[in-house]
């Protein structure tokens, strides 16, 4: 059986950290089914207080997820109880280029100041031979580079 992939992101509001990435990377947040969400609450299986308004909708408190719009892209962004404290061992590369081949300086730098902008943290600059790319921090210090 081939698995699939699905990255997940650790953090303290997936809600908006969600809402942060679908505009980085142009997908979809997922929609909230309310009244799924209202049935598992009256059923018994959970309450209100595994749920919240976002921005006027009822969602899961806990989670959030993105999709690639025609695309098998997967993203969560779980809750969790402790903040963020050391540099991420994995982190997510953004080829801004066509083709996934990255972008020139112009671009990987207005890319830059856009996500900054937006409320990223720029980092660092790095080049190996010809590839340049920029890393940066989304507002909850996660790391990604975008080239």
């Amino acid at each position: 059986m081939k698995p699939t992939l699905q990255i997940v992101l650790d953090c303290a509001d997936p809600h908006e950290l969600a809402a942060w990435w679908a505009e980085t990377l142009e997908w979809e947040v997922e929609p909230s089914n309310e009244d799924f969400i209202r049935r598992m609450i009256a059923d018994g299986h959970a309450t209100d207080a595994d749920t919240r308004e976002f921005r006027g909708t009822l969602v899961w408190r806990e989670m959030a997820a993105l999709r690639e719009p025609g695309g098998p892209g997967r993203m969560l962004f779980q809750l969790v109880p402790e903040p963020k404290t050391v540099k991420n061992r994995m982190h997510l590369d953004l080829h801004l280029g066509p083709d996934g081949q990255g972008t020139d300086e112009a671009g990987r730098d207005a890319a830059r100041d856009g996500l900054v902008a937006r409320g990223a943290t720029f980092l660092y600059s790095e080049r190996q031979g010809p590839f340049v790319w920029h890393t940066l921090a989304d507002p909850e210090g996660n790391e990604f580079c975008i080239a």
